[in-house]
């Protein structure tokens, strides 16, 4: 059973008591819906067995076979470090990095984070940093793609169908489990009770008040990293409990916001205009865009494949710079105007999809790559990524940063539903004491 804990809410602002949860319960923001907390059973001990079956069926990815592909009687083996070192030999080295990060450095560092906080936890004689460790394991989080890795080769496989003889390998049913287990993890994790046992164990970055906060008090900021609600001394004050800056809000989100996005919107350009992929078969071929590949694929009638491609890397990026630069608009937008408050609750659920759907436009880099590595049997098949596909991956990675350094909470303070963000007003704060009380 949990205690009673002051949150503010960092879909809308709105701080609020979230009452003592038992196992398996969910608390949501009274005014937009956003979970708050949601906690597991067993969380701590359930998360350590599935990280480390993650941890082993990750080292099997990168060191087994994934797959093996034959043509005019030659053979060739490959692994996922094929695909990056591919690109590297093209010149594409920008593409070759985001591709290793974003499949093995970004999960080894979330899997082996996680595991050495929640080992260090079950430790008589906790080992030093685990909070620095933690932060830094949920935000490489946001960068591991092994699941929409797993899409990726899926559509390799479909492709490479009636080009070459192919089998797959034991890194591919590896990747497989994989996906689940981090599925799984991320759903086994109560975040906030590791903190909460960090802190238990006497490893928070400062001293803690004796009693938590239960009631809203001016100056107060909720932590983005471990939810912690404290009252900051001065302008540069960090979290008593996992040492992150505290801000009431992001700072200078509008100006990076709109920088990512209006280079996101320019990158799209030669992106969508200059060859992702070159695929020559017996001296006969022709470098082929995004929709160039699109409208191979329903020639080929793979309809479900070209579905897919065509949303992964047409309609999301153009959705999402769309939908971020709506909140951008509405968020900048003065109190007074009626329209900031239409549509409130909608658009933050829409900032949590624009969040999580960018990612899977990465299914376009990971399946040329593969390609890349997977086909090269000179004048008879050869696949080649081309320059636009760092184009591409470049804007996939702009609008994610995008979305992840958005605060939709300014949508509510233009809209001047958060009264403790606006200067003084009697009237303001009569309406607004309630909801800070609720």
């Amino acid at each position: 059973m949990t205690e009673p804990q002051l949150r503010e809410c960092f879909g809308c602002g709105l701080f609020q008591l979230v009452p003592a949860l038992g196992p398996d319960m969910r608390s949501n923001c009274l005014r937009c819906g956003t979970t708050l907390r949601h906690t597991r059973a067993n969380s701590l001990d359930h998360c350590l067995a599935v990280t480390a079956g993650g941890l082993v069926a990750f080292i099997v990815l990168w060191t087994a076979t994934l797959m093996q592909v034959s043509q005019v009687g030659i053979v060739h083996e490959t692994n996922l470090m094929s695909g990056p070192a591919e690109l590297v030999r093209h010149g594409l080295w920008p593409l070759a990095l985001a591709v290793a990060f974003t499949t093995a450095i970004a999960p080894l560092a979330m899997f082996a984070g996680t595991l050495y906080v929640l080992v260090g936890l079950r430790m008589r004689r906790p080992p030093p940093g685990l909070a620095r460790v933690f932060l830094f394991a949920r935000k490489m989080g946001v960068w591991a793609m092994l699941e929409v890795l797993l899409l990726g080769v899926f559509v390799a496989y479909t492709k490479l169908g009636d080009l070459v003889h192919i089998e797959v390998g034991p890194a591919v049913y590896a990747l497989g489990a994989l996906a689940i287990l981090t599925v799984w993890a991320d759903n086994a994790l109560d975040p906030a009770q590791v903190w909460e046992e960090i802190e238990r164990r006497g490893q928070s970055h400062d001293r803690l008040p004796p009693v938590p906060p239960i009631a809203f008090l001016p100056g107060a900021v909720g932590c983005e990293a471990c939810g912690l609600v404290s009252v900051p001394a001065h302008d540069r004050a960090r979290c008593p409990r996992c040492g992150s800056a505290l801000h009431a809000r992001k700072p200078d989100v509008i100006n990076r916001t709109w920088a990512f996005v209006i280079a996101g919107a320019i990158l799209y350009i030669p992106a969508n205009y200059y060859p992702v992929l070159t695929v020559i078969q017996m001296g006969a071929g022709a470098p082929s865009t995004i929709m160039g590949g699109v409208i191979e694929l329903l020639d080929s009638k793979m309809y479900p494949l070209a579905l897919l491609v065509f949303f992964a890397s047409i309609l999301v990026p153009v959705f999402k710079l769309a939908a971020l630069t709506a909140m951008l608009i509405t968020a900048k937008l003065a109190a007074s105007n009626p329209g900031t408050a239409l549509w409130l609750r909608e658009r933050t659920r829409l900032y949590y999809i624009v969040a999580w759907v960018g990612r899977w436009s990465m299914v376009d880099i990971f399946m040329e790559s593969l390609l890349g590595a997977l086909v090269q049997f000179g004048a008879a098949v050869n696949i080649a990524p081309g320059i636009g596909a760092v184009a591409f991956c470049a804007v996939v990675i702009l609008t994610i940063f995008a979305a992840e350094g958005f605060d939709p909470r300014l949508m509510w303070d233009a809209a001047a539903r958060n009264p403790h963000r606006l200067p003084a007003d009697p009237a303001i704060e009569s309406e607004g004491s309630l909801a800070q009380r609720a």
